[in-house]
């Protein structure tokens, strides 16, 4: 969440609300967060000198406008050019793919690169159980229920599959650019 919050702000400087309005605007595509967990988000991300009150609009509230710092700037670099991480890597993969304008040119088909290589390590885990699942005898009466897992891990496998030909494709294309 908060390496998004720097991608955005890395855009332009912007206040709350604006996250939110970004949030809603494009980043909830592909990775959901309440006002709540933005505010969260940001709260810690000054706290630790990531970002920094740009300016405070005169008037009852105050409306503070948010701008990240040198130190934001390499966290957020670190994060991009760094190994996705977690256990949603629809999500670290879209977001990286998302702010990926952000990086020199350079920079940019490694970031694709190691992206690919993650969704290659997910999708040889699920293949591997989908393998173990071919070798195990289930009793009659979980048949039923086991069909549906298997139809789950099926679709694993394929949105996995889709997501790989997808990042390979586009980095070759990005490290044609780069040329």
């Amino acid at each position: 969440m908060a390496h998004v919050i720097l991608g955005l702000l890395l855009i332009a400087p912007q206040s709350f609300y604006d996250l939110i309005k970004g949030f809603e605007a494009g980043v909830a595509l592909f990775y959901s967060a309440s006002s709540g967990s933005i505010r969260r988000a940001l709260d810690s991300l000054l706290a630790r000198g990531a970002i920094e009150v740009a300016s405070v609009e005169p008037g009852g509230r105050g409306r503070k406008v948010y701008r990240v710092t040198d130190a934001g700037r390499e966290e957020f670099r670190a994060w991009m050019t760094g190994e996705p991480t977690g256990s949603d890597l629809e999500a670290a993969a879209l977001s990286r793919l998302f702010f990926l304008g952000l990086l020199e040119p350079g920079e940019r088909a490694p970031v694709l690169r190691r992206v690919t290589a993650r969704i290659e390590t997910d999708l040889a885990a699920l293949s591997r159980l989908d393998g173990h699942l071919d070798a195990t005898d289930v009793a009659e009466e979980h048949r039923d229920i086991v069909a549906h897992q298997r139809a789950a891990l099926d679709y694993g496998i394929a949105s996995h599959r889709f997501m790989l030909d997808w990042f390979r494709a586009h980095a070759d294309r990005q490290e044609r650019s780069d040329r």
